[in-house]
């Protein structure tokens, strides 16, 4: 039995893409990989009550009235007692919650990479305001708490900023050195441009953002 020896075809050569400096690729490639690897730090994604194995499916109904319960003589017996209305107010259902994300769910997530230092910092803001600040590595540098005109105005930035009808990518023919570049994610969108690309939709939303670094 003769023995074959199979060769694999090489692919030609990658066409070099647009000339850009190797600083702006290596950090938007950074700052969007850190922004998927920083995902999970969320708490999206968690069942709401009533959904699949939820507490639901065990509530008994109330019981209805006795068909059959008559004492000797005709009288009919005592019947059971009434249940719970259901017309009364749900227990657990806060009233005057705000529109917008639940408390729970994250409202905006904002990668920022570069700089003089090169370093990677991360803001997360929940629904309820808030928010938490991750380094390179996803280590807690600090939390606090958007007051609700704040976080009323970074709901409104984020809509006039309007992120689905934005390049996914957006990257300047003329890069600034040791400038620095976002990676902004929001109700399943993400967008990441660099510093000279942002619109002003996406400063004013950066404006409405605690600082990127801890003090020092």
């Amino acid at each position: 039995m003769r023995a074959f020896r199979t060769t694999t075809p090489t692919t030609g050569r990658a066409t070099a893409g647009p000339a850009r400096t190797a600083a702006s690729a290596a950090a938007l490639g950074a700052v969007v990989l850190g922004a998927v690897v920083l995902a999970g730090c969320g708490s999206d994604g968690q069942p709401g009550p009533g959904g699949a194995g939820g507490p639901a499916a065990t509530a008994s109904p109330s019981p209805g009235p006795s068909t059959g319960s008559v004492t000797p003589g005709g009288d009919p017996g005592p019947g059971p007692a009434p249940g719970p209305s259901a017309s009364g107010p749900a227990s657990g259902s806060p009233s005057g919650t705000p529109p917008g994300p639940a408390a729970a769910e994250t409202l905006l997530r904002v990668s920022r990479t570069g700089g003089y230092a090169g370093r990677t910092h991360t803001l997360i803001v929940k629904g309820d305001g808030s928010w938490a600040r991750l380094d390179g590595r996803g280590r807690p540098e600090g939390a606090g708490q958007l007051a609700p005109a704040g976080l009323e105005a970074l709901r409104g930035a984020l809509r006039e900023a309007d992120l689905p009808r934005l390049p996914r990518v957006a990257m300047s023919d003329r890069p600034v050195f040791d400038g620095f570049v976002y990676a902004f994610v929001h109700a399943g969108t993400e967008v990441a441009c660099d510093q000279p690309s942002l619109t002003p939709g996406l400063s004013r939303v950066l404006d409405r953002l605690p600082p990127f670094e801890p003090p020092p």
